[in-house]
């Protein structure tokens, strides 16, 4: 068997076959090197697929959010924070306040 290290173009990244439990756990640092270098596995138990291993790392993360990429796509009212109406704040209070009259204006 060759000691030679796998390139990064001679391994493919697809899944492979469903690999069973032992053989994953007997070759797991084997299988690891593969898969840090863009192959993914399925693990099987008794035939069942059980888990994945996949690459980890910046191929797979999400990208970065750049500043300023939305401009232009929202827009808010001049009024936005405006006092609600008073038959619109008792929606979310449920407290029915009236006209000049406030929270303690229970006399």
């Amino acid at each position: 068997m060759s000691t030679r290290k796998k390139s990064k173009a001679a391994i493919t990244p697809r899944v492979s076959e469903p690999l069973g439990l032992y053989e994953a756990k007997t070759r797991l640092s084997e299988l690891v090197d593969e898969a840090a270098l863009g192959r993914e596995f399925v693990i099987a138990k008794s035939g069942k697929p059980m888990a994945r291993l996949v690459p980890f790392g910046p191929a797979n993360a999400r990208t970065l959010r750049k500043p300023g990429k939305g401009k232009g796509r929202v827009w808010m009212a001049r009024d936005f924070d405006a006092p609600l109406a008073p038959d619109v704040l008792r929606l979310f209070t449920g407290v029915d306040v009236g006209i000049g009259g406030g929270a303690g204006d229970d006399e």
